[in-house]
């Protein structure tokens, strides 16, 4: 060990990190009995921690106030720049086995090695200094990222401070307690800091519980949505619980005007469903009154007016609010019961009717067929007459289904025309059809479509008065047609 290093110029040779620095361990029994200080620090000197009993400190013992508002940050690592000193620069061990460390003052004694070679026991003491400035590392990393509390902090640098320069170890202790000194000077900023920080904290954490209460006033005063909103404010309760650092006077004025809110949406509430119940009350009453008009008109064999007084019902039934799930269910089953007994024997009517029209149909189409046999080429004047007789039976015959009315008519005008081309094929015609038989057939279409509307209604005064102007028309027609023909 050379002589001649010099113990203030601070600079600290690189080595390995303190991971991979093999540790030597000599048993306590391997040193004389008689050294108390051999591998011990100066009397009245604390024992350094350990650098990962450094690590595991909690950042927040000692805090003041209430709990805080967010998780704290974890403890950083110590900076990448660390690393561990270089003994032979800052101490030696005689030959007698005496430690010492290099001070701005001159060598001070620390300790003495006897259980092993000086390097070794140079080596020892250089660590207890790299624990030392791993502390003073990590007190410095947790100020600077604003972990912990730097009251805490202060403490702690103030005992490194007062501990580094007398410490039983070997390295730059005075470099090391100043850089302890620094952060006692610098702790009462970060401390401002750190008030103003809780202080900013609890303020986000009364604006949470503001906006709250906030919310709560507003579903309180406008909300109808009954389950939604209740719902919600049982939400709300469970958010406030996790909202924390708030002081008990401000907490207990917030928590006032949310309750104060939730008591007044729960009246109105209350008030909402009473009147609710009032009114499914009375339509209840109204929906059962319809029930029996129902009732009544499922007997009739009017179909028409009877069909158009169940529409009506059905319209002031929609008209009616319901009374509940399970009791308009009820009443509408009642009231449709009714209907459908109207409407299935009217059905059954419709059936019937369906089945005479069919009926009808088929003998008019076998009359057609017979026309449509007729060859007024060979025998005109029996043609005519045959057909003169096919109309009359045609025209005695019953109504038709509505959808086959046009094709009939339509196959019955094609032989008459066939009829009526021989007859004029015969004689040089002068002048067009006769306007009045256009116009007679026409009336007649009308008259027969009249008709067939007011079947599809039911309407029996209607069907008789469309039945009545149908026959005229048609008569009109054949008188039109035999003038035509003279």
């Amino acid at each position: 060990m050379s002589s001649t290093d010099d113990p203030g110029n601070g600079v600290q040779q690189a080595a390995p990190p303190i991971a991979e620095t093999p540790e030597t361990t000599a048993p306590e029994a391997a040193q004389p009995s008689g050294s108390s200080d051999a591998v011990t620090p100066a009397a009245g000197t604390p024992a350094a921690p350990t650098p990962g009993e450094a690590a595991l400190a909690d950042p927040t013992e000692g805090a003041p106030g209430t709990a805080a508002p967010v998780s704290p940050a974890p403890v950083p690592a110590p900076p990448a720049a660390l690393v561990v000193s270089d003994p032979a620069q800052w101490g030696r061990v005689d030959d007698e086995g005496t430690v010492y460390v290099r001070t701005p003052d001159g060598e001070r004694e620390v300790g003495s090695w006897q259980a092993g070679d000086a390097e070794a026991g140079l080596a020892h003491y250089g660590r207890r200094y790299d624990d030392l400035a791993t502390e003073v590392s990590l007190l410095e990393a947790r100020l600077k990222a604003h972990t912990g509390n730097p009251a805490e902090i202060k403490k702690k640098a103030q005992e490194l401070a007062g501990s580094v320069p007398s410490a039983a170890a070997v390295g730059d202790l005075e470099g090391l307690a100043a850089r302890a000194r620094a952060m006692v000077e610098t702790a009462e900023a970060a401390n401002a800091e750190f008030r103003a920080e809780k202080a900013a904290a609890r303020a986000a954490q009364v604006a949470r519980k503001e906006a709250l209460a906030t919310e709560a006033e507003q579903i309180a005063a406008e909300s109808t949505a009954w389950k939604a909103a209740g719902d919600r404010l049982k939400a709300i309760v469970e958010e406030w619980k996790t909202i924390r650092g708030i002081d008990r006077k401000t907490d207990e004025a917030l928590w006032s005007r949310f309750a104060a809110a939730r008591d007044a949406f729960g009246r109105r509430r209350g008030t909402h469903f009473a009147q609710l119940d009032a009114q499914r009350g009375e339509a209840r009453a109204a929906k059962q009154e319809l029930i029996k008009e129902a009732q009544q008109l499922s007997t009739s064999t009017d179909w028409g007016p009877t069909s158009a007084a169940m529409r009506s019902l059905m319209d002031r039934w929609k008209a009616v609010p319901r009374t509940g799930r399970d009791g308009d269910d009820d009443l509408w089953k009642e009231f449709r019961a009714a209907q459908d007994a109207f409407f299935a024997a009217r059905a059954e009517q419709d059936k019937a009717r369906d089945a005479d029209q069919e009926a009808n149909q088929r003998a008019k189409e076998e009359l057609l067929a017979e026309a449509e046999q007729l060859d007024p080429s060979k025998d005109l004047r029996g043609a005519q007459n045959a057909l003169r007789k096919i109309q009359e039976r045609y025209d005695a015959i019953g109504h038709v289904p509505r959808g086959s009315m046009r094709s009939l008519e339509d196959r019955m005008q094609a032989v008459e025309q066939k009829v009526r081309g021989a007859a004029d094929a015969g004689r040089v015609r002068t002048a067009p059809e006769n306007p009045m038989v256009t116009s007679m057939r026409a009336a007649v279409t009308k008259a027969e479509e009249q008709l067939a509307k007011a079947e599809a209604a039911g309407d029996q005064r209607r069907i008789g008065e469309a039945t009545a102007n149908l026959a005229t028309r048609r008569e009109w027609l054949a008188e039109a047609e035999k003038s035509a023909r003279r």
